[in-house]
């Protein structure tokens, strides 16, 4: 997938637009593919969907560059990892255990990840993904490797509730990295509501104490996105220091495919924040005349192949042999071959 590149000062374009609704696309209609795999027994483990994330990841991911930015994704950051630039075949593999994946078929789903090409691996304990970056961003100021740099990480409302994002968005702050924090707030921590989580009325209140800009905006509405990301994204690079994003949204589907979301009021649902913001990019597309309802159906068409394809190519693929495969579960690389230590990594 063609992406433009980072720039300096933030201009959207229909270049733009057109990258970021195909990553917003192509992550609906993968994750739609996934689900129906997942329901079908053909993934191992669960499967958590971005539905109603999308515009929010994906206007964060596409102002990121593979091998020099860095990005910890979570869990509902298809999109993000799309526009960012992972392939298609990258998820398939992964989440239907090919030893050809990134992660050689050793670990499931979205814990996935290429470090040295900026993406990093997605941890459980979502709260820390804000000091894990903030780590490598460390990493290569000492390494006199910094300039031009950001790093990103898209948490949801219920991480913001942890000890590891509070004390890692201190050192952010602190340490003034050039790094994008992303609040999704997507209204339930699993099914805790937000009027259970905390107090104040916008978590980007919380910005001024932590000594952060603060950006709200509709994750519901791509342009609306791709502006407020794009800005604070070239902030971080221009060297203003830490970004605090607050995106107001509904997850449109359950936790996971294991969830059904009962407890989502129908109030809720057809609020404002309960809007698919596929459907509000298609008519933002079409009202822009970045694209036409033709050229929308072609890349619909164009999508589903590579899905289908990227499918059957890796359930022809070989899975791990436990009893050959070199876990390599300690991190030094003494001792062991070069080509061992690159599988490591």
């Amino acid at each position: 997938m063609e992406k433009p590149s980072p720039i300096s000062k933030f201009e959207l374009n229909a270049e733009h637009g057109r990258a970021l609704f195909r990553a917003m696309l192509t992550s609906r209609m993968l994750e739609a593919k996934l689900s129906s795999l997942y329901k079908a027994g053909k993934i191992v483990g669960g499967v958590y969907l971005g539905k109603g994330q999308e515009a929010l990841s994906a206007s964060l991911g596409i102002c990121l560059k593979q091998g020099r930015d860095v990005f910890a994704p979570l869990i509902r950051d298809q999109a993000g990892r799309t526009a960012m630039g992972e392939e298609i075949i990258e998820v398939t593999r992964t989440y239907l255990g090919s030893v050809e994946g990134p992660m050689r078929g050793r670990d499931g789903n979205i814990h996935r990840g290429r470090p040295k090409d900026g993406m990093l691996a997605m941890i459980s304990h979502l709260g820390a993904a804000v000091s894990v970056v903030a780590g490598a961003l460390m990493a290569k100021r000492l390494r006199g490797t910094l300039a031009g740099v950001v790093g990103a990480t898209c948490v949801g409302d219920g991480a913001t509730s942890t000890g590891a994002f509070h004390e890692g968005l201190n050192v952010v702050a602190v340490e003034k990295l050039p790094m994008v924090v992303v609040i999704a707030n997507n209204q339930y921590a699993y099914s805790t509501p937000t009027q259970s989580q905390f107090a104040c009325e916008n978590l980007i209140d919380r910005a001024l104490g932590y000594g952060l800009v603060g950006h709200s905006v509709d994750g519901t509405d791509m342009l609306a996105c791709a502006e407020v990301l794009g800005e604070a994204v070239a902030r971080a690079r221009r060297g203003e220091g830490p970004q605090l994003v607050e995106a107001k949204l509904l997850r449109l589907s359950g936790h996971g495919e294991h969830d059904d979301a009962s407890y989502v009021s129908e109030v809720m649902r057809e609020s404002h924040a309960g809007r698919d913001c596929m459907e509000v990019a298609r008519a933002q597309m079409l009202e822009k005349g970045w694209h036409s309802g033709s050229e929308i159906a072609d890349l619909e068409a164009e999508v589903s192949e590579q899905i289908v394809a990227a499918v059957a190519m890796a359930q022809k693929e070989n899975v791990p042999n436990p009893y050959t495969e070199d876990w390599c579960a300690i991190a030094s690389a003494i001792g062991r071959t070069s080509v061992e230590s690159e599988l490591c990594l």
